[in-house]
């Protein structure tokens, strides 16, 4: 395997600190995640898998425990140097799109990397690159209403990768399809992954999805074991 790309720590999390209702969700979960690796992550709802891709994507902060991306940690840095590796290294996917519904595929692509500093012409290239490796290049002047459900989670992805990161975070990306979609998609994300060489953090409920990933980890009681 190689390089590390994402470790976490003895990452702990509770709401409610000190006060009668006080949860701790993470109890210090450790994860290594090297380039190209692909890592399921699977849970009942309300367990806290959403609270820890928030913390390894560097949106929420643990109350103990190191986050590090590129072997650096970035654990109690300031927002803004959190937001600048958040920008550079993280992609993020939920179960919904989240497509901006005023702009085509191609715009919706291109958008973050203009925002990351990348010129217009090298920002279209690269995300008519990647429409193209999911097979929607030739919906890219369409707006998200004019797409199926498949699509727009396919053009999800590649806003996700526009930028080129180092770490994918996918929340449930295919919860939100049928069961033939969702296939269909997740082997799309499943190419693009491989593809470029990036590591996948994916929290799934949909075991078949996930028996297809190199690893398969359980939350359970606050700490990751395998499944």
């Amino acid at each position: 395997m190689s390089d590390v790309v994402l470790s976490l720590k003895g990452i702990t999390k509770r709401y409610n600190k000190g006060l009668p209702g006080e949860v701790q969700v993470l109890r210090g979960v450790d994860l290594q995640l090297s380039s190209g690796e692909m890592v399921a992550l699977v849970a009942p709802s309300g367990a806290g898998k959403s609270t820890l891709l928030h913390i390894a994507g560097l949106l929420d902060q643990p109350d103990e425990g190191a986050v590090e991306i590129g072997g650096e940690d970035l654990s109690g840095r300031s927002d803004r140097r959190r937001t600048v590796a958040r920008r550079r290294d993280v992609g993020f996917v939920y179960q919904f799109h989240h497509l901006l519904p005023e702009f085509n595929a191609l715009e919706n692509v291109v958008l973050p990397q203009l925002a990351n500093g990348v010129a217009g012409n090298e920002a279209e290239k690269r995300a008519m690159e990647l429409l193209g490796r999911v097979g929607v290049a030739e919906r890219a002047t369409h707006r998200p209403a004019a797409l199926s459900g498949g699509e727009q989670q396919r053009v999800a992805f590649c806003r996700a990768l526009a930028n080129k990161p180092r770490v994918l975070l996918a929340d449930e990306p295919t919860g939100n399809l049928d069961p033939g979609t969702s296939d269909q998609v997740f082997g799309a994300l499943m190419e693009l992954v491989r593809g470029t060489g990036l590591a996948a953090l994916i929290a799934t409920h949909n075991m078949e999805l996930a028996a297809r990933m190199d690893r398969v980890l359980r939350l359970q009681d606050g700490v990751l074991v395998d499944a």
